[in-house]
């Protein structure tokens, strides 16, 4: 098989199962956790609590590119599906402007404050690394099966827009106006995955770093209030067309 075809195969592949992504990183984080909390034991609680601030900040980063990003795209692009690429047109205004893929960059970010929040330089490392190996065959696939949808249009936009860093000087206003019901629609589940996750760090850092079970009060309340909201949008998302904009 020509290096080409694998890749696009297993790219294919991986794209359907990307959601699964953090169950490969889950028992290397768990290793990570007994070395975690590393600038409470030499610096200070308050130095531990801005760092813990910044890499929420990070992540959170990332959800509002991902949520820029969808808030102007039209039906069948953009989306969550697992199943194989689809793109009923090409974007290339708004985000899609200054860097090909903001969804993937979205993901880093939020990936990126999660594994800093462990406070392992060599789990981040590790964690960049296997991102890149994953999405990079994600990115070939989707760049082949755009080449091929859209043609000359897509090398033509491709050439000139940035990979992965984006490149704001080439910022285009996008075609359509902004749609927070889109955003709500589509990025609830990412946002209760968000405060779990760090929930679930603080918690498991404490248990194993110090034998001890505790959850701060701000914690409890981003934790219920994270619920709330996802069942809240959830409920209407599924049962109502109050979160519904045509042709988004």
């Amino acid at each position: 098989m020509l290096l080409r075809e694998k890749l696009k195969r297993d790219g294919g592949w991986l794209f359907r199962w990307r959601s699964y992504m953090p169950l490969f990183i889950l028992p290397i984080m768990l290793i990570a956790l007994r070395h975690s909390e590393a600038l409470e034991r030499v610096a200070s609680d308050q130095i531990d609590d801005i760092w813990e601030a910044m890499c929420v900040v990070i992540a959170l980063t990332g959800l509002c590119v991902r949520g820029i990003t969808v808030a102007f795209c039209p039906w069948g692009t953009s989306g969550r599906n697992t199943d194989k690429q689809k793109a009923s047109t090409l974007n290339t205004t708004g985000m899609y402007s200054i860097v090909r893929h903001p969804l993937y960059l979205g993901n880093f970010l939020i990936i990126l404050g999660v594994t800093l929040f462990v406070q392992t330089w060599w789990f981040t490392l590790i964690t960049i690394l296997a991102f890149w190996l994953y999405y990079e065959r994600i990115i070939f696939d989707e760049e082949e099966f755009l080449e091929k949808k859209f043609g000359n249009p897509y090398l033509e936009w491709a050439k000139k827009t940035p990979i992965f860093l984006p490149k704001f000087k080439l910022w285009q206003r996008p075609k359509l106006p902004f749609s927070f019901k889109t955003v709500l629609k589509k990025e609830y589940t990412g946002f209760l995955g968000i405060i779990v996750t760090f929930t679930f760090l603080e918690v498991a850092g404490d248990l194993i770093v110090e034998g001890k079970l505790e959850l701060a009060p701000g914690w409890i309340i981003a934790l219920v209030v994270g619920l709330v909201l996802y069942i809240t949008l959830r409920t209407l998302s599924k049962r109502t067309r109050i979160l519904h904009v045509k042709g988004r």
